[in-house]
């Protein structure tokens, strides 16, 4: 297909304040419905907002780490519409003086650079949640008013893997600042995508379609590969494409028709009269770069020139704030280990463990801690059992809640390094193969590794691999 992709992403943050936007509210989650409002979220006549200052603080946080550029004199406006989640009519919210403009966000796709223009980022408050049931809906206003930051990236996202790494690496440094959970089973990040197609080389834009109820990234890159070979068959059958809001389907994988999208004059957006301007100063936007942590890119680099990782290893371990401090801490604590090898190890079976368990890798409970796990690599390397039995020893501690040194002692696990033994597995081996000799001998050399295979199974995982291989090599060699 001649065309390309031009997608726009609009990622929806909440703040983890301890109280709403504009009153005292709490915004603790899964509380009871309608139990954490006031006459100021729920918009009570005469009830007036007063502007949160720790989500005034996080806001600006994340744009200078944006590299956007803080507008010295910003406001609110109303953003009017009807809906039942929406217990004003209206959203506070911010139109045509943000909170910061023009950043931009670097990300890497297929091992090249790209710089993602961020349009904007500016505040508003979260609407109410809409439950729906089999003859009724209801409203939970609890999430009426909560602190919400909106990022407008520019339309420079060319294909749903770039829109993936670039959620990705988003989320990545809003933890790292430490301003939001960025949970989104609990909804504190939400992302709508804004997608056009166009002929290759091309400068106009396609007509746009929104997709909104992507509840994960996996979501949002199916989502958007689905659509845009929607669109591509209907200028292929020059059908025209209409400009709308359509619901992706994660039961069919596919996106539906929601409504016609509306435009900003829709909004009848104007100023809040009620919150007066803002003047931020510039001794404020230094005083918050000083306070910037250090962000995953530079960890990332950091990583590489102090412990030697490559690219690959050292963006998994900083993706997450959680895995790159856990990560450091090993290297602090046990610098007789090399830092290769505890990488490969955490990115390796550990992140193994942690996506069965559906938790962050230093959530994995290994029974007496890291002493243990640093206990297990030494083992691994010292050669006193296989790589094979360390990784199905970690798995049983995590499982059984056995220390894994007290399961290698209890199966008698240790590596098998006794040639004389090894030689009397190798020789059923290499008579129970007979195909696999022979292909050996006709120049198939991957035979050989399918034999150690051989033995390391009847092993029971328990057999020095290197010295097996010495074994079947001088057999074979030796062999008529």
């Amino acid at each position: 297909m001649n065309y390309e992709a031009v997608i726009g992403l609009e990622v929806h943050l909440h703040l983890k304040t301890k109280t709403k936007a504009f009153c005292g509210c709490p915004t603790e989650f899964g509380k009871e419905p309608n139990s954490q409002v006031c006459p100021v979220c729920l918009g009570f006549p005469g009830s007036l907002p007063v502007y949160n200052k720790i989500a005034l603080d996080y806001a600006l946080r994340v744009a200078v780490a944006l590299n956007c550029k803080i507008q010295e004199y910003t406001k609110f406006d109303r953003k009017n519409y009807f809906y039942p989640d929406l217990p004003k009519n209206y959203q506070i919210s911010q139109y045509d003086l943000p909170l910061s403009r023009d950043g931009f966000l670097d990300i890497i796709v297929e091992e090249k650079e790209k710089r993602i223009g961020i349009t904007r980022v500016h505040i508003e408050e979260d609407a109410g949640k809409l439950i729906h049931e089999e003859n009724r809906s209801l409203v939970d206003f609890n999430r009426a008013g909560i602190p919400l930051l909106e990022i407008v990236s520019n339309p420079e996202i060319n294909s749903p893997q770039e829109a993936y790494e670039y959620l990705t690496c988003l989320k990545s440094l809003i933890e790292y600042l430490d301003v939001s959970d960025c949970d989104m089973e609990k909804g504190s990040l939400r992302c709508d995508a804004n997608v056009s197609i166009r002929k290759k080389g091309e400068q106009k834009l396609g007509t746009k379609t929104e997709l909104k109820n992507m509840n994960s990234f996996k979501a949002v890159k199916e989502a958007l590969a689905y659509e845009i070979e929607r669109q591509g068959e209907l200028l292929v059958e020059e059908k025209q494409i209409i400009q709308e809001t359509r619901l992706w389907d994660p039961d069919e994988l596919k996106t539906v028709s929601m409504r016609t999208k509306e435009e900003a004059q829709d909004y009848r957006y104007f100023p809040e009269p009620d919150l007066a301007p803002f003047i931020i100063k510039q001794e404020k936007i230094e005083e918050l770069k000083q306070s910037i942590p250090e962000l995953p890119r530079e960890k990332k680099l950091r990583f590489m020139k102090e412990h030697g990782l490559s690219e690959y290893d050292a963006k998994i371990l900083v993706s997450s704030k959680s895995t790159a401090e856990f990560t450091e801490d090993f290297y602090k604590n046990y610098p007789e280990v090399d830092k290769k090898v505890i990488a490969n190890w955490i990115i390796g079976p550990l992140a193994s463990i942690a996506s069965g368990l559906n938790c962050e890798i230093p959530e994995v409970k290994i029974p007496g801690g890291r002493q243990e796990f640093i206990g297990l690599i030494k083992a691994e390397r010292q050669g006193r059992i296989s790589n094979l039995v360390a990784k199905d020893v970690l798995n049983k501690a995590v499982t059984s809640g056995k220390k894994p040194s007290k399961i290698i002692q209890e199966e008698n696990l240790f590596q098998i390094s006794d040639t004389s033994s090894l030689e009397k597995i190798a020789e059923v081996v290499l008579k129970e193969n007979e195909k696999s000799v022979a292909d050996f001998k006709a120049g198939k050399l991957n035979a050989l590794m399918f034999l150690v295979g051989q033995v390391m199974k009847k092993s029971q995982g328990k057999a020095n691999p290197k010295v097996v291989q010495e074994i079947l090599k001088r057999r074979l060699a030796n062999a008529k």
